[in-house]
C-alpha cells in the first residue's frame, strides 16, 4: 500500500527531472553505505564464528541487506519490480536456481528473495571493502579456481543450500542471451540437484554489460520483469542438457519480449 502510494506520487516516467537525479544517487549511496556498514562487521564475525553459525548469518545478513536497500529504491521510485514469484523458492533445500545475466542488478533482486543462497563471486569482491567481509562470512564461492570452485559449490547444495549460477558466466552482450558454459552444469551434477531456471526481463541499460555503477541512466524508474521458469533435472549428457536450457532460455525471453511489446503497443 505504501509503496504504490509513493510511487502513484511520482512524476511519470522519462520526465528527466532534477528529483529523479537526486533519487537516483541518493538510491546508490544508500546501497553502497548499507553494504560497507554490513562488511565490517562481518569481516570480523568471519573470523570469530564458526561455519556453522557464520554461514546463515553472513547469507541472511546480505539477503536482508539487499532487500532494505531495494525497498528504498521502490520508496524513492527509481525502480519497480515484483519479486514474489522467487518466494516460491524461499524455503527449499539443494537447489541450483540458474538465471540470465541481463545486469549487475539481478544478483541483488534474487539474493534479497533467497536467504539461503551461495553465490558464485569474482575473487576480486572478496578484498571490496564493501563486499568482501559480508561475501567471506557467508561462505560464497571464489570464481577463480576451478576445481576449489566446483567441490565447494557441490558442498554448500548437498548442505542443503540454494547455489546461485548465472550460466552464460557474464552479463549478457548479446541480447536476448549468450552461449552459456558448460560450469554450471557440471556443478549441478556433482551436487545431484535439479536446477530451477529464473529469466529476468530489464528495460534500462542501467549496468549492462560496460555501463559504470554511478552513470545515471536516462529512463527512470529502472524496470525489471522476474518470473520462475521450467526445472530442469540434470541429466547423463551434460553438453545437451547446456544446449536445452540455453535453447529454453532464449526461446522464453524472445517470446517476453514479443509479449512486452505486443502490451504497449495496445
Amino acid at each position: 500500500m505504501i509503496r504504490a502510494e509513493a510511487e502513484s506520487a511520482l512524476p511519470p516516467r522519462r520526465a528527466g527531472s532534477l528529483y529523479y537525479t537526486t533519487a537516483f544517487y541518493a538510491a546508490v549511496a544508500v546501497f553502497g553505505v548499507s553494504c560497507l556498514l554490513w562488511s565490517l562487521p562481518a569481516s570480523l564475525l568471519h573470523r570469530v564464528l564458526p561455519r556453522r553459525i557464520g554461514e546463515p548469518l553472513g547469507q541472511s545478513g546480505i539477503s536482508a541487506g539487499f532487500r532494505w536497500a531495494l525497498w528504498v529504491m521502490r520508496a524513492l521510485g527509481v525502480l519497480r519490480v515484483d519479486l514474489s514469484p522467487l518466494d516460491a523458492l524461499r524455503d527449499e533445500r539443494s537447489l541450483v536456481v540458474a538465471s540470465n545475466h541481463p545486469t549487475m542488478m539481478d544478483a541483488v533482486l534474487l539474493i534479497s528473495r533467497l536467504p539461503r543462497v551461495v553465490c558464485i563471486t569474482k575473487a576480486s569482491l572478496w578484498d571490496s571493502p564493501f563486499l568482501g567481509g559480508g561475501v567471506r562470512l557467508a561462505g560464497y564461492v571464489r570464481n577463480d579456481a576451478p576445481l576449489p570452485m566446483i567441490r565447494r559449490a557441490a558442498e554448500a547444495v548437498r548442505e542443503g543450500r540454494q547455489l546461485m549460477v548465472f550460466p552464460e558466466g557474464s552479463r549478457t552482450a548479446r541480447p536476448p542471451i549468450d552461449r552459456f558454459t558448460r560450469g554450471f552444469a557440471v556443478m549441478a551434477r556433482a551436487a545431484g540437484a535439479p536446477v530451477q531456471t529464473v529469466l529476468i526481463e530489464a528495460d534500462s541499460m542501467y549496468l549492462r554489460k560496460g555501463w559504470p555503477l554511478l552513470r545515471r541512466p536516462p529512463d527512470l524508474p529502472l524496470v525489471f520483469r522476474v518470473r520462475l521458469g521450467e526445472r530442469f533435472a540434470m541429466g547423463r549428457d551434460p553438453e545437451a542438457f547446456v544446449s536445452g536450457m540455453e535453447a529454453y532460455f532464449r526461446r522464453e525471453l524472445r517470446a517476453g519480449s514479443v509479449e512486452e511489446e505486443g502490451s504497449a503497443a495496445a
